[in-house]
């Protein structure tokens, strides 16, 4: 249903006399099947949303191209809107107006006729649990309300593709659990769906795949399971308080340590064979050189060292 070769944009940026061009995205290629959640999953800069809004058709690419549901992106942008269903991270509704106006206004714009818009205002609202809000006005909703509006938005024109743009962004806890539920039902109700976000539970709970993109590139693209296995043994997590450098020093000569990597909040992460056979030695060769850690953990791979590894930093976003 997607299919990316080469796609690239840069920005040029000015300070005073001085130009600076900066590669916002630069060169990806990635697929994505009929029925797939392909998960975009970097930090804010990293280039997920250039990309997503080259695939709407929203900014031209400077170089490579696209074909979306069967349209080219570059030759054929018109006909790629008519198949796509995009929701932007900032959202779309307007406070003034009710839920219904909002997806009947939206059905018209797609050159829709007014009796069948009214049709398909009425199922989306039924579709997204809405009926009971529906003609309340949107600046009453809960954010996670609203953000059910924005999606329903975004399929009003029963689309074949569908983006969107970290869609539980900003939402609290609650309104993310309303929004994860609705892309679970997308999900198994055969949508394709590319999703861009920064939460890693998020992109381990909705998609069957993650591409991971770090500097405009995509630098891992596969499933959670099949990169979490990609990092052998354990990860073993040291909390230490003002003895970092010097712990780091000593565990990195270490043999049964195949990786170590600082942590931002005064930790270190180890890449281990056996966790349960190194906490010993670790503590032992710590205790040495008077250095207590304020906690040890052990735990398989996650998401996050997988982001760490490949991207050679922490995504560190709850």
């Amino acid at each position: 249903m997607i299919e990316v070769r080469d796609l690239r944009k840069s920005y040029d940026l000015r300070f005073g006399r001085q130009k600076i061009t900066v590669d916002a995205v630069r060169g990806i290629s990635f697929d994505v099947g009929p029925g797939e959640v392909l998960g975009f999953l970097g930090s804010n800069g990293a280039g997920k949303t250039t990309t997503l809004r080259m695939l709407t058709t929203l900014i031209k690419p400077d170089g490579g191209g696209a074909t979306i549901a069967g349209a080219d992106l570059v030759k054929e942008p018109n006909e790629v809107r008519r198949r796509i269903g995009y929701v932007s991270q900032g959202g779309s509704t307007w406070g003034d107006a009710t839920a219904r106006e909002e997806l009947v206004m939206h059905a018209r714009m797609y050159g829709i006729s007014k009796a069948e818009a009214h049709r398909r205002a009425e199922r989306a609202l039924e579709t997204f649990g809405l009926t009971e809000y529906a003609d309340r006005r949107c600046k009453t909703y809960s954010g996670g309300q609203r953000r059910r509006v924005d999606i329903a938005m975004g399929m009003i024109n029963d689309p074949q593709v569908l983006f969107l743009d970290e869609p539980t962004a900003g939402l609290d806890p609650a309104g993310r659990a309303e929004i994860r539920e609705e892309v679970k039902r997308l999900r198994a109700e055969g949508m394709t769906v590319l999703i861009t976000t920064h939460y890693l539970d998020e992109a381990d709970a909705l998609c069957d795949r993650i591409a991971i993109i770090d500097q405009g590139q995509i630098v891992a693209n596969d499933s959670t399971e099949s990169l979490k296995r990609e990092i052998a043994g354990d990860v073993v997590t040291l909390n230490l308080n003002g003895s970092t450098p010097a712990a780091h020093k000593l565990l990195d000569e270490e043999p049964y340590v195949a990786k170590i990597e600082p942590l931002e909040e005064h930790g270190l992460r180890l890449y281990v064979e056996s966790g349960s056979a190194s906490i010993t030695h670790i503590l032992r060769t710590l205790d040495g050189a008077g250095i207590v850690p304020d906690s040890i953990e052990v735990h398989r791979p996650s998401l996050d060292d997988v982001f760490l590894a490949k991207a050679g930093r922490s995504l560190n976003v709850s």
